[in-house]
């Protein structure tokens, strides 16, 4: 047998098949013991799970964000540009924004509306009933236009790399796999999933890195590692793609990402994501009926802690094989026709076999957990926030069907989007592209929305609607000129230069400024938040006392070290 085959062998096939059969015995298991538990269906456990460990919900949290997105993207785009995508990886930090910040508002708007929170309703009871739907609607939208239906297709993209696969046979059996699953899974389901695909995705992703460092350098890893950052500082002109700031205007990739404001408009992204985005912050939310809120933000800090962990990890598992991946091709140990394959041909050629059946289990979990979260998402957002309100008093059991139905509904207009999506050749760019037309006025809004009582309702209700309409607008003008780049001739079109041309992150930052001094300027002239309001972002004594306890050394340490981390990377590639 060729141990160092390129391809997949029985060996690989037969480990795939007894892994794969091994994770459905292990989902299915935790899923019956958890309904025995429960002593029947529950709409809450369903949608947001049951108090999960700290440590279940770091990787809940992280295996969420990771999807088929990662391995074909963000690969892709380490062995185009280098570390210039790394801001929106090396975010562990503005995860611990979520554990320290934002879960003590979330845990105290628990407490004020006796029942687990969706981000809709912490906007609907901040400021207004209208507010809330907007979010609702914008979110799903946004789910199923580019969450959903990229993921199905970047993970038909990596399919047809690593297998041979006909895409439409990988994008489609993923979308229906993933669907099942997240039907009869739910936030259980998903939690369990991401427990076991986390170690063998990590595991597997940093094999793929030091042996391909190791081939790259003729056995050697260090060796590896100077060739790697040899070839890949050459590249761009001379400039290279080693370092994460473009400084110069000669710079190519200074077009793109010019200079500090790159770190800026991906924080701004990371806010939004991580903090406010119910994909996430739908890990740290659940609880076990009376347990008291120092337990339950110990566990989603301690959490979010080690999601932050996790978060340092990208970079090495998917970005930098991709440089690997590009510097090996360069020596002609083997074709990478498009660089998209890079993660699936670096799994092919630099991993034993055996290893690559293994490995190939976790890509697959990480992909049906990514998907499956979204799915979950987005029935938590119909059915709490549209169905419950309407048909108010029925079973619990019919609650957790309407969310299943919703997760079909999704699954159906996922498909219909994909051909769409098949004919846009900057799939990644776009996905930035339309995050950083969302993000300023979520972030306006939710920071605001806590950390101000002067906002008044009707502000963040205008801002929130303002800002969706003026990134939307922005995203037309996208279309028409090639994100800015087109050349657009006539009077019309010259004089709103300023707005359809301006670089993308340029763009973002200026949107956050006007939509900051737009809220504040409304609240002059609107109705102040009612008592409840403001009482909903304000912490009594007794809740001080166990935002106190909830924390110690552990939480402290913890966090130093992941921002030392992030630090560290970033003085490295600076």
């Amino acid at each position: 047998m060729n141990w160092n085959s390129t391809e997949f062998i029985w060996l690989d096939w037969a480990v795939l098949a007894i892994g794969l059969c091994g994770v459905v015995w292990a989902v299915y298991r935790a899923i019956v013991k958890d309904k025995k538990a429960q002593q029947g269906e529950d709409s809450s456990a369903y949608l947001f799970g049951k108090g999960e460990p700290w440590y279940v919900i770091g990787m809940a949290i992280f295996a969420a964000n990771i999807g088929s997105e990662h391995l074909v993207g963000l690969a892709g785009t380490g062995a185009k540009s280098g570390v210039g995508m790394a801001h929106w990886e090396m975010q562990g930090w503005m995860i611990l924004i979520l554990g320290w910040l934002f879960v003590p508002f979330y845990q105290l708007m628990i407490n004020k509306m006796g029942k687990i929170i969706t981000m809709p309703d912490f906007l609907k009871f901040r400021y207004t009933q209208r507010t809330g739907s907007w979010l609702s609607i914008i979110t799903l939208v946004a789910y199923i236009l580019t969450k959903v239906s990229v993921t199905a297709l970047t993970g038909g993209i990596f399919f047809k790399y690593l297998w041979g696969l006909n895409f439409w046979y990988g994008a489609i059996g993923l979308i229906l796999i993933t669907a099942v699953f997240t039907v009869f899974g739910g936030m259980k389901g998903v939690m369990t999933l991401s427990t076991i695909q986390t170690p063998i995705l990590i595991i597997g992703s940093f094999l793929v890195l030091f042996l391909g460092l190791a081939t790259l350098g003729g056995g050697n890893i260090v060796e590896g590692w100077s060739s790697m950052m040899d070839y890949c500082g050459q590249l761009n002109n001379g400039y290279g793609t080693t370092h994460m700031f473009h400084w110069e205007e000669g710079d190519s990739m200074y077009q793109e990402y010019p200079g500090f404001v790159v770190f800026i408009g991906a924080s701004i992204i990371g806010f939004w994501y991580w903090c406010t985005d119910q994909h996430i912050v739908q890990r740290v939310l659940g609880q076990v009926p009376g347990e008291d809120n120092a337990e339950v933000m110990k566990r989603a800090r301690r959490g979010t802690i080690a999601a932050g962990f996790f978060k340092v990890l990208p970079c090495f598992m998917f970005l930098i094989p991709g440089m690997i991946a590009a510097a090996l091709a360069q020596k002609g140990a083997f074709e990478l026709g498009e660089t998209d394959a890079a993660f699936a041909v670096m799994v092919q050629q630099v991993l034993p076999a055996g290893i690559k059946g293994i490995v190939t289990i976790g890509f697959i979990c990480a992909l049906v957990a990514s998907l499956a979260a979204f799915f979950n998402s987005c029935a938590t957002l119909f059915t709490e926030d549209f169905y419950k309100p309407l048909k108010k008093g029925m079973s619990e059991a019919h609650y957790v069907l309407v969310g299943r139905i919703a997760t079909v509904v999704v699954v159906i207009l996922g498909f219909a989007w994909l051909p769409i999506m098949m004919g846009m050749d900057t799939l990644y760019n776009y996905l930035q592209g339309i995050q950083s037309l969302l993000a300023p006025a979520m972030v306006v809004v939710f920071a605001c929305g806590i950390l101000s009582k002067r906002v008044t309702p009707k502000a963040g209700e205008y801002t929130m609607i303002v800002g969706f309409l003026i990134g939307m607008l922005r995203l037309v003008t996208n279309v028409f000129t090639d994100t800015g780049k087109a050349v657009m001739e006539g009077a019309f079109w010259e004089n709103t230069a300023w707005f359809w041309q301006t670089n993308w992150l340029v763009f973002e930052c200026w949107l956050l400024v006007f939509l900051l001094v737009f809220i504040y300027a409304v609240s002059l002239f609107t109705p102040a938040p009612s008592q409840a309001q403001v009482d909903a972002i304000t912490f009594t004594k007794e809740f001080k006392a166990s935002i106190k306890q909830s924390w110690g050394a552990f939480d402290i340490i913890g966090t130093l070290v992941v921002i030392g981390l992030c630090a560290c990377f970033y003085a490295y590639f600076w």
